[in-house]
Parts: C-alpha cells; sequence; structure tokens
C-alpha cells in the first residue's frame, strides 16, 4: 500500500473514501487489492484484539473459582503444624546481589526472620562497585571462612569468598564472586545451598512472614511430584513498612505505580493461578520461586546465556520431565506475597519492559522444538502457542493496528464506524479485563482497607490504556528486535534507595535491565 502510494498511482478523490488510479485504469486490480488488504488486517486485528482478551477473562474467571476453593480451606492450611514440624522439608533462599548496598542489609535481616523450621539465607555478592558486601559485613558481623564451592552447576564468574557471621547462629553465608550476571549469582548460590529446596528472591523483595510456609505447603502434600512452586509478586511503592514487613498495603500516588498495581495483578497473580490450575503454568517470577534442588542440578542449573533466566527454567524444567516421561507438578501459590519495588520512572520502565520481551524472545526461540508439538502435552500444544501468538507478537499487533486503523479510514478502505468497534474490543474490553481482575483480587483477599487505594487501581486501569500500553508495547518491540538479532546482552543496576519504614518504598527498579 505505501509503495503504492508513494509512486503516485493512487491518488484521493471527489468523492469521500474513494481512490482513483492512472489515466488508463490498468491498475484497477492493485486497487482492489489493497483495499482488500487493509480490509482483512483491520478484520483480523480486531479479532486478534477480541481472542486475547477473551483468554484473559476466562483465566481470570478459572483462577476465581481456585481462589474461592483455597480461601474455603484456608482455616485447614495447617501453617502452625508446618511451622513446627521436623519433616517441613528445610529451605536455601538465594539472594543474587548487585550494587544493593542501600538496601541489602534490612533485606537480609527481614529474611532471617520469616517463619519457617530450618532455612540458611545463601547472599551472593555478583561483583558490586557500590559496598553491598561492606553493608552485609558490618550489619552481621561477617568473617571470611574458608570454603570448597562444589561445581554442581557450571558458572562463568568464580567465587572469590565466602563469609559468615562470627561465632553466631545466624543461618547466612555471604559469597562474593565475579560479575556475571544474574543467572550467573542465582548458579553460585545453588552450588553454595545444603538444602533440597531452593527458594530465589530479589535483593529488594519483602516477603510476608508466612510466605516460605505457603509456598512450600505443595511439596509438603505431593513431594513426589512438585518440583516447582511460585507465588505472587506485589508492588512495594507507597505501601507503609515497619521492621522489614509490609504491613499496610497501599496502591501508589504516581500513576505510573498505579498502571502497575494493575499489572501485576492481573498477570501475576490471576494470569498465573488460571494457568496453574490448567496445568499449563510456564513463568515462576525470579522475586520469588521455590525450586527442588536436584531437579534444578539436573537440568543444568540457570541459563546465564537468556535474559529470562527465571522462566527459561521454569519451561526447561517441562522439557526435561516431559523427555524423562516423568509424572510432575509445577504450581503457583496464590496466597503468599513478596513486595519489590517497581520502576518509577519512565526509563526504568522502559529497561524492564525490553528485558522481559527480550528474555521471552530468547526462550521460545531455544525451546521452539516444543512449540505445538504434542509429546509436550498442553505445554506443547497450548501454553507456548498461547505465548507465541498473545505475548510475543502481541506489541507486533498492537503497533499494526494503531497505524493501519487510522489510514484504512482516511484511505475509505474501511467504514469510520470500525474505529470505534476497533476502540471498544481493543482497550474497552481490556478495561472491563482488568477491572474485573480488581474486583476478584477485591473479593479474594481485600488487601487495600482504603477504599482510596481502590479507586486509585480504577485509574490505573483506566489510563493504562491511554499512551502507556502503546508505549510499553514499542518497548516490548524493540527487546524482541534485541532477542532476534542475539544483540550482547548488557546487566545495568537500576538505582534504589530501599523500603522506608514509615511510607514509600524507594524509587528503584524493581529488577536489573
Amino acid at each position: 500500500m505505501s509503495a503504492v502510494s508513494a509512486a503516485g498511482i493512487l491518488s484521493p478523490v471527489h468523492a469521500p473514501g474513494a481512490w482513483s488510479l492512472a489515466s488508463d485504469g490498468s491498475l484497477d486490480w492493485l486497487q482492489d487489492a489493497g483495499r482488500t488488504l487493509i480490509t482483512v488486517s483491520d478484520s483480523v486485528i480486531l479479532v486478534y484484539f477480541a481472542v486475547i482478551n477473551t483468554s484473559y477473562l476466562l483465566l481470570i474467571l478459572v483462577a476465581f473459582g481456585e481462589l474461592v476453593r483455597r480461601l474455603r480451606r484456608a482455616s485447614f492450611a495447617g501453617y502452625e503444624d508446618a511451622s513446627a514440624s521436623p519433616f517441613t522439608p528445610p529451605v536455601s533462599l538465594i539472594m543474587p546481589a548487585h550494587n544493593e548496598a542501600a538496601s541489602i542489609a534490612e533485606a537480609v535481616r527481614a529474611m532471617l526472620l520469616l517463619r519457617y523450621p530450618v532455612f540458611e539465607v545463601v547472599v551472593v555478592d555478583d561483583g558490586s562497585a557500590d559496598g553491598t558486601l561492606d553493608a552485609l559485613r558490618e550489619a552481621f558481623d561477617l568473617v571470611e571462612v574458608e570454603r570448597v564451592v562444589p561445581d554442581d552447576v557450571p558458572l562463568r564468574g568464580a567465587v572469590e569468598s565466602v563469609h559468615l557471621p562470627r561465632g553466631g547462629p545466624v543461618p547466612l553465608v555471604v559469597a562474593r564472586k565475579e560479575n556475571g550476571g544474574k543467572a550467573d549469582a542465582l548458579n553460585a548460590g545453588i552450588n553454595l545451598a545444603r538444602y533440597p529446596l531452593l527458594c530465589m528472591v530479589d535483593a529488594d523483595s519483602i516477603l510476608d512472614s508466612e510466605s516460605l510456609l505457603a509456598v512450600a505447603k505443595p511439596f509438603c502434600d505431593d513431594p513426589m511430584r512438585v518440583v516447582a512452586t511460585g507465588g505472587v509478586v506485589g508492588i512495594a511503592n507507597g505501601c507503609t513498612v515497619v521492621a522489614g514487613r509490609v504491613v499496610e498495603p497501599r496502591v501508589p500516588r504516581e500513576l505510573l505505580g498505579r498502571i502497575q498495581v494493575v499489572e501485576y495483578l492481573r498477570a501475576f497473580m490471576l494470569g498465573r493461578t488460571g494457568w496453574s490450575k490448567v496445568g499449563g503454568l510456564l513463568v515462576i517470577a525470579g522475586a520469588f520461586g521455590l525450586f527442588r534442588r536436584d531437579m534444578v542440578v539436573a537440568v543444568g542449573g540457570m541459563d546465564a546465556g537468556c535474559i529470562g533466566e527465571d522462566a527459561e527454567l521454569v519451561v526447561r524444567l517441562h522439557r526435561y520431565l516431559r523427555d524423562q516421561g516423568r509424572d510432575y507438578r509445577i504450581v503457583f501459590v496464590s496466597e503468599p506475597i513478596s513486595w519489590s519495588e517497581a520502576p518509577s520512572t519512565m526509563k526504568a520502565l522502559a529497561g524492564q519492559r525490553r528485558r522481559w520481551h527480550r528474555g521471552l524472545t530468547e526462550i521460545l526461540l531455544k525451546h521452539r522444538r516444543m512449540i505445538g508439538n504434542p509429546r509436550y502435552g498442553r505445554i506443547g500444544l497450548v501454553s507456548l502457542p498461547f505465548y507465541v501468538v498473545f505475548e510475543l507478537l502481541a506489541p507486533v499487533v498492537e503497533l499494526a493496528g494503531l497505524v493501519l486503523v487510522p489510514v484504512s479510514v482516511l484511505l475509505g478502505a474501511v467504514d469510520p464506524d470500525f474505529v470505534w468497534r476497533f476502540l471498544l474490543v481493543a482497550y474497552g474490553y481490556a478495561l472491563v479485563v482488568s477491572l474485573v481482575s480488581l474486583a476478584v483480587e477485591e473479593y479474594a483477599f481485600h488487601r487495600f482497607a482504603r477504599s482510596r487505594d481502590i479507586w486509585g487501581a480504577v485509574v490505573g486501569a483506566i489510563a493504562e490504556n491511554i499512551g502507556y500500553r502503546q508505549l510499553t508495547a514499542w518497548w516490548r518491540l524493540r527487546g524482541m528486535v534485541q532477542g532476534l538479532r542475539r544483540s550482547e546482552q548488557v546487566w545495568e543496576s537500576i538505582p534504589r534507595t530501599g523500603f522506608a519504614e514509615t511510607g514509600q518504598a524507594g524509587a528503584g527498579g524493581g529488577d536489573r535491565a
């Protein structure tokens, strides 16, 4: 279409929306073909948005049924028994850190106060340049010790030193290693971990006191089949934090934070709860995931060459266990919460979304043999194709729609009423999905006690469709291009200010980009 227009073959005529051709009329077929192509493209885009929003709504409804079932059983969860039982499997919490001096000591203190019978905290300082190790040394009176680090999974950067608290019972191990990226730091933590379960958490995260008990419960209930569990990630910006705990969840005052609250709720809680219920869970957030150590070692640990190492590990576990013909479960648990700082600037948010979509691109490329392959059951036939069509390609379709629909109206290829149908299906329907997500969360958990927080989230749901979605689509498209080109990965630390004890969480970035 654009090439034809540029050549001057098509030009507007007196009748609104009509086209005229060169005087000899020899290109009538090209006009008809162009008009048909535009009309079909617009119709495909309209159907695409209708299907994707319907899919999300169905996942939310499935999640709602699962949440209702869990709420009915909440009083019989057995956390009291699990917290005192010698049969509750011990856990190694692995916390990779890079330039986290502002908040690392508070984060570790909070982890050490978790309610769980036996656990250890393994902090891996991945070549920080801001005094992260010094902050830990001062807070916990660390001393360097001689310790052989196993090589169960390979490392890019060597472990330089291992430190323990001086003569105390504190279950803390701190390792200093050469910079190799987050995945490599996690691999170092896997090698240092002593216990059969690995909990991977971000250094800027705050866990609710019973989070570890809740996310470990599926392992206690079904120890032979459960190989991984994941928990909810919430946004800490704006929350009241006391003694390393979120005591009053709040919706941020800033519009950018409000929008992200809605995103996280829709995708990180309800979406993954739905996928878990149908046995198609592909993503466990790196901010809060629990894994069987033997399974992680069996598949070779984290992939340091993939920027989306958390989701890649889950897909690789599916692939390995399906190839082995094993009966297994990967579960999402909606009760526990890990609170993390979300990006509070557009620059930080852009880096995060490019990173996430690049990671998705790399994962789907690496495991493309699984896509559509009946050998991998609903993972190969449902989950992975869904992620290709409705996650990977979503920014392409979104941006194409923003260009094609206005152009189609200007050239008369579609009726102007089509624009309203497009806006209703693409954005009005998406708003309904977001509002349903808020209603489900409020019914199930009622985390936000103040009505102003609920209305703030509603404002965020509305504002998400006005400029925000379009920007994130552009950033995600750039991330996909980077993944397809296999350009060099650059790990940068997003500045954080830590969690304030009386109000706003810091303006940090939520992860490294």
